[in-house]
């Protein structure tokens, strides 16, 4: 008996799914039981073959994991809270004003700057590391002191780069986006009276709100999820994010995992509520600044 072509669709369609779910599941599994042994004892956790489900579930882990008096998780929190915001914000607003001068302004040596900032990109970040480090210091922002009110501020220079659209990326993602609306949107603006801030905060960035998501998913991750410099720049205990402390949580607790995996688990909440929340954004962005086979 011959299949007919669409349920030979249909069939194939099905199959596809299942792979596709099948291959989901393999990449989740190291997560799913990381979020499982979260709520385990610490004799659950290794135990073979794997239990999913604990015998009964340790909310208390997550309480544990976060009054430890050697670590202030809290304090991590709270400095990763306030330099993943100003960084994400500066990221935003250089991004959009250097893209929209890109995109939309005419000026000498435009496509020259631009070639410029494409060829950074090829520039692995740990290449301007020392030099980066050298010109802060030299600016006496590592470990810096506010000396007018005398307050303790050494995310300097985790927060300020930011602020000067210093990941090309973003701000290819920006341009690529803009070139896509049309010109006769400013013609008509300007027709209208509005100048360039007013184009580009009424007009453009309204329309840019899928790009805006996707720019705004890969900050917060790039970020919230930094080591590196935030090791080479915070020296003291106090001002450390939640990266650093979660490798340092990791260390002092080799006996505890159900703790480590509690914080890591913590952790995790946030991207991953950013990303259900901005998801439908997010693929639009993507499909529509070229990364999405268009």
């Amino acid at each position: 008996m011959s299949i007919n072509k669409k349920t030979r669709q249909l069939l194939s369609f099905t199959a596809l799914q299942i792979f596709a779910t099948l291959l989901v599941l393999t990449f989740l599994m190291p997560t799913l039981w990381m979020i499982s042994s979260s709520f385990k004892s610490s004799t659950e956790i290794f135990v073979v073959p794997i239990k999913w489900i604990p015998d009964s579930l340790r909310w208390k882990n997550y309480i544990d994991a976060f009054t430890q008096p050697a670590l202030p998780m809290w304090d991590f929190i709270k400095n990763t809270v306030m330099v993943v915001t100003v960084s994400l914000l500066g990221t935003i607003v250089s991004s959009v004003m250097v893209a929209y001068s890109f995109a939309r302004l005419q000026w000498p040596g435009r496509r020259l700057f631009f070639g410029i900032m494409i060829a950074t990109l090829m520039l692995p970040g740990i290449i301007t590391l020392i030099p980066r480090f050298i010109m802060f210091k030299d600016f006496g922002w590592i470990n810096l002191t506010i000396p007018i009110i005398n307050v303790y501020f050494p995310w300097l220079p985790l927060v300020v780069p930011p602020w000067f659209a210093g990941t090309g990326l973003y701000v290819f993602l920006m341009y690529q986006f803009m070139r896509g609306i049309p010109d006769e949107l400013d013609e008509a603006a300007k027709m209208d009276g509005a100048n360039r801030l007013q184009i580009l905060t009424r007009i453009l960035l309204p329309l840019c709100k899928p790009v805006l998501a996707t720019i705004a998913v890969f900050g917060l991750i790039q970020y919230y999820n930094e080591f590196m410099e935030p090791l080479i720049y915070l020296s003291k205990l106090d001002s450390w994010v939640l990266a650093l402390g979660i490798r340092a949580f990791n260390d002092t607790n080799v006996q505890n995992w159900e703790l480590v995996f509690s914080a890591s688990v913590v952790m995790l909440i946030p991207v991953l509520v950013l990303f259900i929340v901005a998801q439908r954004y997010f693929v639009q962005g993507i499909a529509m600044t070229g990364f999405g086979g268009r």
